[in-house]
């Protein structure tokens, strides 16, 4: 029951309606025995400072921030994390010190599933580049993966992606290629992934990668989509297909929101976020 004594949480994006955030988080604080609840705000990208003020007003212990507001709501927040300020974008908010802090959970969620030792000796490719593969680059610079090279359709956009991660604390080394160069890079790819649209919702039925193309993938590759609806998705399909292991992005999204859930809650409880209950929570009402 909802008192004067919840804490609020929530998720700030436009559109936001369709965010499954807070079934999941809702789902997991029930069962922590917490006094907080999670709810979505559709904010207009004019407003975003206004609805910060009226965050703190309220006491809203943190949030969520998904599109297109991770790269906006930068210049409101009083600090960021090392990891936040490499990938230049924000997904979780957190008041305290009487400012907002910035960090992007959005990394450790896309290495969850990837927690191997022998990621240095391995080659990736990144499909697009734009914020989500830069969530995914610093993720694979965290594993110490060996080589990473990023595809994109616009040489301009491909430059300054590289360009913008020189001055990076993270380390990060990666090489840039227009998307004509993909059949010479994926002989020799142990890690695919999908960071572009392409395959979700109204494009359903399109894939970023043919049939053919992923045939040439070595048989023990690694085909990570990020999209998570539908499940599978077309590209998940054709490497299915292909005898390829695969993976969608419904566990990246449970832990990027396990990441957040205990950065809220860890000055008023010791409990471990149970990731199993939020995992059910989400697949459960994908498939609905």
């Amino acid at each position: 029951m909802v008192t004067g004594h919840t804490k609020l949480l929530g998720i700030i994006g436009n559109p936001v309606e369709h965010s499954l955030s807070p079934a999941m988080q809702n789902a997991a604080l029930t069962e922590m025995g917490l006094d907080f609840i999670y709810l979505p705000f559709s904010v207009a990208s004019r407003d975003i400072e206004a609805a910060l003020l009226g965050f703190e007003a309220v006491g809203v212990v943190g949030f969520n921030v998904t599109i297109p507001h991770k790269q906006a709501i930068v210049p409101y927040l009083a600090q960021q994390t090392e990891v936040a300020k490499a990938v230049g974008a924000v997904n979780t908010v957190l008041y305290r010190d009487g400012g907002w802090w910035g960090t992007n959970t959005d990394v450790a969620g896309f290495i969850a599933p990837l927690a191997d030792p022998s990621w240095g000796d391995r080659t990736a490719v990144i499909l697009g580049n734009g914020g989500a593969a830069r969530a995914v680059v610093a993720g694979l610079t965290q594993l110490g993966c060996g080589t990473i090279h990023v595809v994109g359709r616009d040489q301009q956009k491909l430059t300054h992606f590289a360009e913008s991660w020189q001055a990076s604390s993270l380390g990060v080394q990666l090489t840039p290629h227009l998307w004509q160069s993909l059949p010479e890079l994926l002989p020799q790819t142990h890690l695919l992934v999908n960071t572009t649209p392409v395959g979700m919702g109204p494009q359903g039925d399109r894939t970023p990668v043919s049939a053919e193309q992923l045939a040439s993938l070595p048989q023990t590759s690694l085909v990570y989509d990020l999209i998570y609806t539908p499940r599978p998705t077309k590209l998940l399909q054709l490497a299915q297909n292909q005898g390829l292991q695969t993976l969608d992005g419904t566990e990246m999204l449970v832990q990027q929101g396990a990441a957040a859930l205990a950065l809220w809650t860890q000055s008023v409880t010791s409990k471990p976020v149970p990731v199993k209950t939020m995992r059910e929570t989400l697949l459960a009402h994908l498939s609905c």
